[in-house]
């Protein structure tokens, strides 16, 4: 797990390899497996090097193997589209020559138009609850103090994080609600944002399925893809709200999409991503992205 706001900006800072390539590194977990969230926003990062004048508006990613975060990653773009409005790239993430990860970002720099959204659901204030560290202070003691562990955004939970649900009753509703403000300072930058956004709609958009499933993230598990569209730009000093659910979940895969609002009740961004869980004491060799 990212701790400080510091290291999630090092995951962004990626060498350049040659013309359209890179190449990134990996925080190294105790499994050693390359976390979905980090590698997808290393990959906007990446197609975004090479689209210098317009943001990204979205991007959808698909987790083909599990990568050794003990070794960096490349990420090679192709530049499909390069329009009046719009641009695409496609982005492979490498390791030894195997794909770990391919995806498609499409960037644009706007156009006049009718705006408008669904209104943010209503929701307890951030200062009424407290740090998820002071949630999980009474399970630090596990996995090495990893569920109380610092974090680079302060984040707050509505609804029980899934340590906690573990020991609860199953909820009747799929559906985790946060709140997210920055621990330190993340440049204005849009393409930066976005790249954290990515990185933040990935880390717990799963949790409302762990929910049904009684489940954690510690149970063996692989993200299959990741999508996330991009409305508005992201103000990280102050609270985004981040609500999450899981409409459904079959034959082991289960479905979550959430939407970031920011402290005005604006979208900030929609985020979709499938999981696959495999049975319970199946000892998986299934070889995906953790």
């Amino acid at each position: 797990m990212l701790e400080t706001v510091a290291d999630l900006l090092n995951l962004l800072e990626l060498a350049v390899l040659g013309t359209d390539a890179f190449e990134g590194t990996q925080p190294d977990p105790a499994n050693h497996h390359i976390v979905g969230g980090h590698i997808a926003a290393q990959s906007l990062m990446a197609a975004s090097r090479t689209v210098p004048d317009r943001p990204p508006h979205s991007l959808h990613v698909y987790f083909l193997r599990r990568g050794d975060a003990r070794q960096p990653v490349r990420f090679d773009v192709t530049r499909l589209h390069d329009g009046g409005t719009f641009s695409a790239r496609r982005v492979a993430a490498t390791q030894g020559g195997e794909t770990l990860m391919e995806g498609l970002a499409s960037f644009t720099s706007g156009a006049e138009g009718v705006d408008y959204q669904t209104d943010m659901p209503s929701a307890p204030a951030p200062e009424e609850l407290v740090s998820v560290e002071e949630q999980l202070a009474h399970y630090a003691g596990e996995f090495g103090g990893w569920w109380a562990a610092p974090r680079p955004f302060d984040t707050r939970y509505i609804d029980p994080p899934p340590r906690i649900a573990m020991d609860q009753q199953k909820p009747a509703e799929a559906l985790s609600r946060i709140w997210l403000r920055s621990r330190g300072e993340i440049p204005a930058d849009p393409v930066v944002a976005r790249c954290v956004l990515t990185y933040l709609s990935a880390l717990t958009l799963l949790e409302p399925a762990m929910r049904q499933m009684e489940r954690s993230p510690m149970d063996v598990s692989a993200l299959l893809d990741h999508t996330v569209w991009f409305h508005r730009s992201p103000h990280f000093a102050d609270w985004l709200y981040y609500e999450q659910k899981s409409p459904t979940g079959i034959s082991g895969r289960a479905l979550a999409t959430g939407a970031f609002y920011n402290r005005s009740g604006e979208l900030v961004c929609t985020a979709g991503q499938e999981g696959y869980f495999p049975g319970r004491g199946i000892i998986s060799s299934y070889n995906q992205l953790a």
